[in-house]
């Protein structure tokens, strides 16, 4: 079942998310694919989400915008009217066209088996062109993997959030881990309760290696800022020429 961030909540999600958070990595994005093909000009995002990513990296690149989400496909219409959007699951999509640039970003936390992960990987193979890369950048894998808790809040002209992120793993013997956002959302002037409970994947650092070599990437760890001080690896996937 889809969560409720992606759905019926979308209104809030800009307050939890903002677009400008995503700057720093997308820099480190955008001179990791350059650095692989220097004449990248075309970028796939699959699983866009709000389109986020995008409204920085089209900046540098022409982009096409994918995800399974329609609520989230209109929230990044109306922030990047320029760009390509289509509907589909990342695991089965097929565009008949092929990218110098492949990215992965949030989406690929959702992929909780290890035949979702390869699923992916074969997607993003197929898209991107000889020569170019693809990046994948999971939360964590689970080398770095951490039960925590967060806290959250945003306000706008018409809403108001307040989350408790509560990231937590039942069972570590397993390839997923439960992330629980305790919501209260004011629209107007009531302000309601929502619990939206996330399950996504998590994997050893050599599944990740090993599945993305398997669907024909070379592959190599890329550092990512999370802040201006804090950083993690993700993932930088070349396809050979």
């Amino acid at each position: 079942m889809q969560p409720l961030l992606y759905g019926e909540l979308t209104p809030f999600y800009h307050l939890l998310d903002p677009a400008q958070d995503h700057d720093l990595e997308a820099v480190v994005f955008h001179a990791a694919f350059t650095r692989v093909n220097p004449g990248a000009k075309t970028l796939l995002e699959l699983g866009s989400g709000a389109g986020h990513n995008a409204l920085h990296l089209k900046r540098n690149f022409e982009c096409t915008l994918s995800d399974v989400s329609p609520s989230m496909l209109g929230l990044s219409r109306t922030l990047n009217p320029e760009c390509a959007h289509f509907e589909g699951d990342l695991r089965t999509l097929r565009l008949d066209r092929r990218f110098d640039a492949v990215l992965l970003h949030d989406s690929i936390c959702y992929m909780s088996s290890r035949a979702d992960l390869r699923a992916a990987a074969d997607t993003a193979f197929v898209h991107t062109l000889p020569g170019g890369a693809a990046i994948f950048a999971p939360d964590c894998v689970r080398e770095t993997f951490m039960e925590h808790t967060n806290w959250y809040e945003g306000d706008d002209a018409e809403r108001s959030l307040r989350c408790i992120e509560w990231v937590t793993d039942p069972d570590p013997s397993d390839d997923i881990y439960l992330v629980d956002y305790g919501f209260l959302l004011r629209d107007g002037t009531g302000v309601r309760a929502v619990h939206d409970r996330h399950v996504e994947g998590v994997f050893a650092r050599a599944v990740w290696v090993e599945t993305l070599s398997a669907a024909g990437f070379t592959v190599e760890p890329l550092a990512r800022p999370l802040s201006e001080s804090e950083s993690d690896e993700v993932f930088l996937c070349r396809r050979p020429l």
